[in-house]
């Protein structure tokens, strides 16, 4: 079955069973996680979401424990990507339950916001983005079973900036918000890229997704006018790149390349792949073009030097 842009996380889970499966969501309290979570519940999956505000998640959630088909179903746990005392304590607590899962799916995330630095002093987007993942996702790696999956949202965003290990706080390097932005969804692709690498062994296989432009929560930092200017140069390129005009998806629009690549996919197929509009996109080195993946996001050398940098940061190797 062929999908693209158009096609809904009810779409890509047609006749799909999903009972007896375990799958780990962060970032449910809105938006592309709690449609994602409601998607795989609907299709009998056991969904643990993990959210920094749990008031405002079991409230976003709701519909999602309507919808669950038995044996499916929700819990969630708290955890504050930005404070890595709270990704520790998460991560120490699913491994003290022990009980294991089939996809982890790295959705939570910032977007654009003025600059700033997490609880552990690492610039904003970089820290929560990237580095919150990267320690909360290996710690609990061994909880994942031989043959699983592991998704992680990267975007188009990445095309904004590659990784600047020299100066990944911008202590050198002026902080423009989509800069900071562009490069925490180049980390969120290569850490993809040497997570699978390093799992395939036991067939977990890791893939990278770009949503889509999607009018959630990730967006209000930005002002309408310039949102406006944005839609406005992509189009401009795309023009120039004989490209299609901008089109904003829907929530569900938006999930189903996530869900695709958790669920749907072969592993062999989308393994250290970037993916977009429910398929692997093409490595495409045009400045501005909207589609695509640029080869510094899907590099395994690059990839390799970023969890160097990463577990330095963080103090902690994997």
């Amino acid at each position: 079955m062929t999908f693209g842009s158009k096609s809904t996380t009810d779409d890509v889970l047609a006749g799909v069973d999903l009972s007896g499966k375990r799958v780990l969501i962060t970032g449910v309290s809105a938006g592309l996680g709690v449609e994602t979570a409601r998607a795989l519940a609907a299709h009998g999956a056991w969904v643990v979401g993990a959210a920094r505000d749990l008031a405002k998640a079991e409230a976003a959630t709701a519909q999602v424990r309507e919808q669950a088909k038995a044996p499916g179903g929700l819990e969630l746990i708290e955890l504050d990507l930005a404070d890595l005392a709270s990704v520790r304590a998460a991560a120490d607590a699913l491994n003290a339950k022990g009980e294991t899962f089939d996809i982890v799916i790295a959705n939570a995330g910032v977007m654009a916001c003025p600059q700033g630095t997490t609880k552990d002093g690492f610039e904003t987007q970089f820290g929560t983005n990237h580095l919150g993942h990267f320690v909360f996702v290996n710690r609990i790696a061994p909880l994942i079973r031989d043959g699983g999956r592991f998704v992680s949202l990267s975007s188009s965003g990445h095309r904004f900036a590659n990784v600047d290990l020299d100066d990944p706080g911008f202590e050198r390097t002026p902080y423009t918000e989509f800069g900071a932005y562009g490069r925490s969804k180049t980390a969120n692709a290569l850490f993809a890229v040497e997570f699978d690498r390093r799992h395939k062994g036991r067939g977990v296989r890791a893939a990278a997704v770009h949503p889509g432009g999607i009018q959630t929560e990730l967006g209000r930092h930005m002002t309408p006018q310039v949102m406006q200017t944005m839609i406005d140069a992509i189009n401009a390129n795309q023009k120039d790149n004989d490209g299609p005009a901008f089109e904003w998806k829907t929530i569900p629009q938006g999930a189903a390349t996530s869900v695709w690549a958790g669920a749907v996919a072969s592993g062999d197929d989308v393994g250290g792949k970037y993916c977009e509009d429910c398929h692997v996109a093409e490595v495409i080195d045009i400045e501005g073009f909207r589609g695509g993946v640029r080869p510094y996001a899907v590099d395994p050398d690059n990839a390799k030097a970023l969890w160097a940098k990463s577990e330095e940061m963080v103090g902690e190797r994997f």
